[in-house]
């Protein structure tokens, strides 16, 4: 699905561009993942993980996103560079086609500009389009305090816990839990 593009202002005042990925992403976009799973433990990927994204991958992926009509990926760019990414998308199975699924990062450097909260604006608005989704749905690691409160004002609730999910380097495990927001018509 093909987002057009949204120009607005971070709260520095820098400008930041919310949009559909293309090809010229790719090089920011394989930085990113690495870059993104080096600055926290909330990623479900390590950093020596990041090697089985290629260019390839990531085009194709881009492809299949931007021609699908049931999910979309949208990349902010802040002066030139992508600062973060969000996906959303929805089963085609009758039983499920009512839950959209939805995942979001940003690096840390843009953390607390209103990327997060404007990016889950239009995901909200793209589940609100379709009239088969009734919930968005996500998961979050235990102790992302940050993102958790960022769910909760968009109107996210804790629906379940899965008990000792993220197993971490240093032998700690972290529970995941879900969230679900209804989609009110």
């Amino acid at each position: 699905m093909i987002i057009p593009e949204i120009e607005y202002t971070l709260k520095d005042g820098r400008k930041a561009l919310i949009r559909s990925p293309r090809d010229e992403d790719i090089p920011g976009m394989l930085d990113y993942l690495y870059q993104s799973a080096c600055e926290t433990e909330f990623i479900l990927r390590y950093p020596e993980e990041c090697g089985k994204y290629t260019a390839e991958g990531e085009k194709a992926l881009f492809d299949r996103m931007n021609a699908s009509d049931r999910d979309a990926m949208l990349v902010c760019i802040v002066n030139g560079r992508l600062a973060g990414n969000c996906q959303i998308s929805w089963s085609n199975h009758f039983k499920t086609q009512h839950r959209a699924s939805i995942g979001i990062a940003l690096l840390r450097e843009y953390w607390g500009q209103g990327i997060g909260t404007r990016l889950f604006q239009e995901l909200i608005r793209i589940a609100e389009e379709n009239k088969n989704v009734l919930q968005m749905e996500l998961d979050f690691i235990e102790g992302n305090t940050r993102a958790r409160a960022l769910y909760e004002k968009m109107g996210f609730r804790i629906s379940g816990v899965r008990t000792n999910a993220i197993h971490l380097k240093d032998g700690r495990f972290l529970n995941e839990y879900s969230m679900v927001r209804e989609i009110k018509r």
